[in-house]
């Protein structure tokens, strides 16, 4: 009998496939930047949740996957003969030659000493890559075109989508063979205890350095795709924010799981593509999305099947609907009213909104939401602070009804 866990799979790779048949154009586009997310973010979690070394400078490993596929292109272009669906390989072979470099180096220590080294190595390529103008492109940054190969001319987003598609499904399934190989298994203990690694004769540095090899060259392939996508890359790529956007995304989706970060990929990166072009406070949003998930939710967004999975045992299906719908509903509310607050602050302390301002006279008002509000008005802040208090009311009310059903089924 087919396990729930394969189904689920195989009904998500069906939703992929189908997609792009019924979605407009941005919405493939955006679904092109969240495959490339979750590959890179699943690549990250190798290293980061498998094996237990948090590095602060994945972008680099990205970032030379996509320049090597660029390169790679333009000698396509220019020679022709090898297939445009297989240029991706470059940024593979790219990403793990760069990181048996810096892996060497960065492997020999652990802890937050090897996050330091990462996030070194990384701002040293960030700072040489303006230099090398010849392989990096200077600020206008190198480009390229896909060529057509096997009938396909690589001229819709919809023929990238499926060679996106392809190639993050090979990806992510040849990462989690990874973790149930030999070697993948060891990473949990390189996680764990390496002093017990040690004292069973293995050589811990060479461990670390074949996961962080292996890490960064699925990385170099995620950043291969983008390359594939855009046609363009630009030394930015080696930029800490990207960085920090996997290690945010892995951690959101839970780390803890290998599906987790690409979940918190893929909702983030489709976060950032619907909310960015609404409201330019887009990023303060995400981060207090973050701050929240580790507050109340530390095992990630994943974590919620594994709740359900546990409980749906000992408890009904309507039961354990009505506490998630409970929690859902209570965080909808105080979210509006976290919108509804910091909307108005960031209109009314823009600069332009500040030179309409006289002294002695009331403010005027603003055009939000469609409605015209006067800063002055009470309920203009009464308000979102009773939604934002209804909010917190509403999860700690559902924690207890929560804790109640359980305390019932221990008696």
């Amino acid at each position: 009998m087919m396990s729930s866990r394969i189904l689920t799979l195989l009904v998500l790779l069906a939703l992929l496939v189908l997609a792009p048949l019924y979605l407009p154009m941005a919405l493939v586009n955006a679904g092109i930047q969240m495959l490339i997310a979750a590959l890179f973010a699943t690549a990250f979690n190798v290293l980061a949740g498998q094996g237990g070394m948090l590095s602060f400078g994945h972008s680099a490993y990205f970032a030379i996957g996509t320049f090597a596929t660029i390169h790679a292109m333009n000698a396509v272009e220019e020679i022709a003969g090898f297939p445009t669906p297989l240029l991706p390989l470059a940024g593979l072979i790219g990403g793990g030659l760069l990181g048996v470099v810096a892996g060497w180096f960065s492997t020999q220590r652990s802890g937050v000493y090897f996050a330091m080294v990462t996030l070194a190595l990384a701002e040293l390529l960030h700072s040489l890559a303006p230099h090398l103008s010849g392989i990096f492109g200077g600020e206008g940054g190198v480009s390229a075109m896909r060529m057509p190969a096997w009938g396909l001319d690589f001229g819709s987003s919809v023929q990238v989508y499926y060679l996106t598609l392809f190639w993050v499904v090979l990806g992510v399934a040849l990462l989690y063979y990874f973790t149930r190989t030999p070697l993948g298994r060891l990473c949990e203990g390189l996680r764990e205890n390496t002093h017990r690694l040690r004292f069973m004769g293995y050589d811990v540095h060479r461990l670390r350095l074949m996961v962080f090899t292996v890490s960064a060259a699925f990385s170099g392939l995620a950043g291969a795709l983008l390359a594939m996508n855009n046609e363009a890359a630009n030394y930015v790529l080696f930029d800490m924010n990207l960085s920090a956007q996997v290690v945010l995304n892995a951690y959101i989706g839970g780390i803890g799981a290998f599906f987790g970060p690409a979940l918190g990929a893929a909702v983030m990166t489709f976060f950032g593509y619907a909310v960015s072009d609404l409201t330019r406070t887009w990023l303060l949003y995400q981060g207090v999305i973050f701050v929240l998930v580790m507050m109340f939710m530390p095992a990630g967004l994943f974590s919620i099947g594994k709740w359900w999975r546990r409980h749906s045992d000992h408890h009904s299906v309507r039961q354990l609907g009505a506490v998630l719908a409970g929690w859902s509903t209570a965080c909808v509310l105080g979210a509006v009213g976290l919108v509804f607050v910091v909307e108005v602050l960031a209109v009314i302390l823009a600069q332009d909104y500040q030179s309409l301002l006289v002294a002695g006279q009331p403010w005027p008002a603003i055009q939000l939401f469609g409605l015209s509000l006067l800063p002055g008005q009470v309920w203009v802040w009464l308000v979102p602070l009773a939604l934002m208090v209804a909010g917190v009311l509403g999860v700690l009310g559902v924690s207890r009804r929560w804790a109640r059903l359980r305390e019932e089924y221990a008696s």
